[in-house]
Parts: C-alpha cells; structure tokens; sequence
C-alpha cells in the first residue's frame, strides 16, 4: 500500500439517530448523524412512524382536510336544495313527442378496376 494516500480510518465511528440511540462502528468518518436505525425504523418495530420531509406530510393532510370540508359543503348544499325543491310546488311535465331514431347508413366500398 502506497504511504499517505489513504484516509485515516477510525475505529470508534459514533452514528446518532434522531431517536436517541448512538451505534459505534468504524469508518473514515469521526460522527455521523442519521434520522432512522433499526432502533426507530417502521420496519424492525412494526409501528407506523411518519417522517416529514420539508412538511410533506402536513400538506397533504391540508389537501385532505380541505376536500373533507369541500364534500362537507357540497352535501350540506345538496340537502338544502332538496328541502327547497320539495316545499315549492312541483310544475307539470311538458310532453314532448319523441322523434325516430335516424337510419344508420353505411358508405359502400367501390373497387375500381385498373385498364392494361
């Protein structure tokens, strides 16, 4: 191995986790921080952690909300309507007289012969 050309390699590598958990290993790093480990991770412990990056998930919770009081107002408008549309009196049905559906027509293929 050449001399000097190597990083230095250090064999008490301390990797903290968001959730608190410190892990010692070795690498050319001194310390490393990191949001997940096998500590914390959805998978190992079989509970459900949500991890927001740059407020992902409360925007979509907006969103959610937002639809839940559009669907809100709309049924609420809906009933409303409903309630109106009963209460007046009901106008006679014009009777119209249906026509007859037109004849479909199908264009014919012509073959023209060519003269030698």
């Amino acid at each position: 191995m050449k001399e000097k050309i190597h990083p230095q390699y250090f064999q008490d590598l301390k990797i903290t986790c968001a959730c608190g958990n410190v892990i010692i290993a070795g690498s050319t790093k001194k310390e490393l921080k990191t949001e997940l480990c096998s500590a914390c991770h959805p998978f190992y412990t079989g509970k459900q952690k949500l991890v927001d990056t740059a407020g992902r998930v409360d925007k979509f919770m907006a969103k959610v909300k937002k639809t839940q009081e559009l669907n809100e107002k709309k049924m609420k408008m809906a009933e409303e309507k409903k309630t109106e549309s009963t209460s007046e009196e009901k106008p006679a049905k014009k009777t119209t007289a249906k026509k007859a559906p037109a004849k479909k027509t199908t264009a014919k293929k012509t073959t023209a012969k060519k003269k030698k």
